[in-house]
């Protein structure tokens, strides 16, 4: 692992990398403005001991500076004002911005971090399709619904690899593929040894099929938001290239916003698009999160 990324960031982003996965992971929460505005859940919280402070990508988001119990055990959690959710992973959906009427696919919506804030910036509006792989995965996604009040989607227990087959044509699509989660470190240190080359081979090829049935089920002008959290430019930069190589209707948006570094064009001595510079990456010595990456492709009118 650490050979691989003395290539794409070289022996001092490298160290700084290794040193601030040593550090402890800021928690956040996502407040569900669903159920309640942020202000009141900031003071009914900090009322019972809590210290918040505010984001600045996110109105919604709060860093939780001082926590006298669990986040998970307070009245306005089981009341689902509130989702206990990592910074990077509120990004993807804020970025895609989905509208009131859209027609919307999550397509790995378990356990329903990202979903959820779908349906809450679509004002639980719209429809949202929310498909989930594994069956063993949905209870957690389907209580993450009802706690947080939402009414606007229907759960699919299939495989998203044949999405494209039922010819369901989406505004707006999110794939948080799944992943070696090398960016997850911080959270869990076992993934230093627990993944292997094979692993990037293994997922890669399916990050592959999930990321060409999601194109080829959008709407004309319609977005999709591939994401991971890895920094494994072998799960990133290098799927969306091939992808997208044999794609043509497609092009990489640029976000409005550089929350993150770059994406890679060169890397491991490829030259790859030169569009692939709009996607953005998250490490923990830049940006202080998980490693993460995401990018936005559209396909043309």
């Amino acid at each position: 692992m650490v050979q691989r990324y003395f290539q794409f960031l070289g022996l001092e982003q490298t160290k700084q990398l290794l040193i601030a996965n040593e550090k402890p992971l800021k928690p956040y929460i996502r407040v569900n403005t669903l159920k309640i505005e942020p202000n009141i859940l900031k003071s009914r919280l900090e009322n019972k001991g809590f210290k918040l402070k505010a984001n600045k990508w996110l109105s919604y988001a709060f860093e939780i500076l001082k926590s006298p119990y669990s986040l998970g055990a307070t009245h306005e959690f089981l009341l689902g004002y509130y989702y206990v959710q990592n910074l990077a992973s509120m990004l993807p959906v804020s970025i895609l911005n989905p509208q009131k009427g859209d027609l919307v696919i999550d397509m790995c919506a378990a356990p329903g971090s990202k979903a959820t804030q779908l349906a809450q910036i679509m004002e639980d509006q719209g429809n949202l399709i929310l498909i989930e792989k594994n069956p063993k995965r949905i209870p957690a996604l389907i209580m993450n619904i009802r706690r947080l009040g939402i009414t606007n989607s229907i759960v699919l227990n299939f495989d998203a690899i044949k999405l494209n087959q039922y010819n369901i044509k989406a505004d707006k699509i999110l794939l948080d593929a799944p992943c070696t989660g090398e960016g997850l470190i911080r959270e869990d240190p076992t993934r230093r040894k627990s993944r292997s080359i094979n692993d990037l081979k293994k997922l890669s090829i399916i990050q592959k099929q999930l990321l060409k049935s999601g194109l080829l089920s959008l709407k004309p002008s319609g977005q999709l938001l591939y994401s991971t959290c890895s920094i494994a430019p072998e799960e990133n930069e290098l799927v969306v290239n091939e992808v997208l190589n044999e794609l043509k209707d497609f092009s990489i948006a640029k976000i409005s916003k550089g929350y993150g570094a770059n994406g890679l064009n060169k890397v491991f001595g490829l030259k790859l698009r030169d569009d692939l510079r709009f996607s953005q990456r998250f490490y923990p010595h830049l940006q202080d999160t998980i490693g993460f990456y995401l990018c936005v492709i559209q396909k043309l009118d």
